[in-house]
């Protein structure tokens, strides 16, 4: 166990990997190829590299193919039924999954920005304070992800999460509690959402 891990031991990595990949041809975004594995294996790597210790993956379209081709040891995996309904489902799913886990934050990353390397999300994983803990990556000043949502603050995201926004509603809201960490100088925050935007990818 890293010294990260020891710090931060009451948060959890919350993957959000379920996406069907629309306006790419419905190829799942957790397989996308990058650097020879499936996308979602890389943003577990990240994840870890960055001091998640307890790692949960929410899957959706092709979860059966994800469970078979990527490597997903020490995972917790959910599954979303309603993933088509879009992120709001699958984080709801996520934070779900961690109740009566021990965890007091969720740090919430998304499959689809290989951009955001294990620098950024230590970043944001080391603002973490207790579970009123709201903390938020910023790029040039505007939020991004990821993002750690401390336990005081999923019931209320879990009822306001709903068809792509995820957690914007919520984040809005409380726009004055979360803390920004500015991550513009070691990540780049592009998603993976369309043919052009493959040429991301390695």
């Amino acid at each position: 166990m890293t010294e990260n891990q020891d710090l931060h031991g009451d948060v959890a990595g919350l993957l959000l990997a379920a996406g069907g990949g629309r306006r790419l041809g419905g190829r799942p975004k957790a397989l996308l190829s990058h650097r020879g594995r499936p996308l979602v294996e890389h943003a577990v790597a990240v994840l870890r590299a960055a001091g998640c210790g307890r790692l949960h993956v929410v899957l959706g379209a092709g979860s059966d193919e994800v469970r078979g081709r990527a490597r997903l040891d020490g995972c917790v995996l959910v599954d979303n039924p309603d993933w088509a309904d879009g992120m709001g489902s699958s984080l709801r799913a996520g934070l779900a999954s961690l109740a009566g886990t021990g965890a007091r934050a969720a740090l919430v990353a998304l499959v689809d920005q290989p951009g955001i390397g294990p620098a950024a999300v230590a970043r944001v994983l080391g603002a973490y304070e207790d579970e009123k803990s709201l903390v938020s990556a910023a790029y040039d000043g505007v939020r991004g992800h990821p993002v750690l949502f401390g336990a005081a603050h999923w019931a209320g995201i879990g009822e306001t999460a709903v068809g792509d926004r995820g957690a914007r509603a919520y984040l809005t809201a409380h726009e004055t509690e979360i803390r920004l960490v500015e991550c513009g100088d070691v990540a780049e925050p592009y998603d993976i959402d369309t043919e052009a935007d493959l040429s991301h990818l390695e």
